[in-house]
């Protein structure tokens, strides 16, 4: 039986991945391949925190745990841009392991010349979207920052987690 493992990936606290999950459970479930391991991971893909959990995967990877990375699209795997996604899908390739993207069915049927060049336009979209969706978000806290709104978390809220505490104030005063 064929061995798979299922990548998740959500940006933020906010979201969730209850909506990948079923979804590529019962995909691999219809085409008769074991789950043998779920990752799951909230961190942007911009900067590049996921890149630790990712390494985790592909050490699994070369002990041979599994042999097929499910994934709901390939912008969940980066944000980077074109070389950075070509690298991630070629760093698995090179090993054995195939990566398939619910989203994006022609991972599993195109010659590697055709996937290398579309996989190279879908990581430029991703990282394009990316940029694009940061614009608008610093258009907007300008625009709110110029009409007296107070930018940030209200006075005695409390975060979860230990923050980092570095340029924080910096990008304050900055912006």
């Amino acid at each position: 039986m064929t061995k798979a493992a299922i990548w998740l990936r959500v940006s933020t606290g906010e979201q969730h991945t209850e909506n990948q999950l079923p979804d590529l459970q019962a995909w691999a479930e219809r085409r008769g391949w074991e789950v043998v391991k779920v990752y799951e991971v909230q961190e942007s893909a911009w900067k590049g925190a996921h890149l630790k959990a990712l390494s985790e995967v592909y050490t699994d990877a070369q002990h041979g745990y599994f042999n097929i990375l499910l994934i709901w699209a390939l912008d969940r795997l980066t944000r980077e841009g074109i070389g950075p996604t070509l690298e991630i899908v070629n760093k698995f390739s090179k090993i054995g392991v195939r990566v398939y993207s619910l989203q994006e069915s022609w991972l599993e049927t195109t010659t590697p010349q055709l996937q290398d060049l579309l996989i190279s336009v879908v990581g430029w979209v991703a990282q394009y979207e990316s940029k694009r969706r940061s614009e608008r978000t610093k258009a907007g806290m300008a625009i709110a920052r110029a009409k007296g709104h107070l930018l940030g978390r209200p006075k005695g809220a409390k975060d979860k987690r230990q923050r980092r505490s570095a340029g924080y104030f910096d990008r304050y005063r900055n912006p």
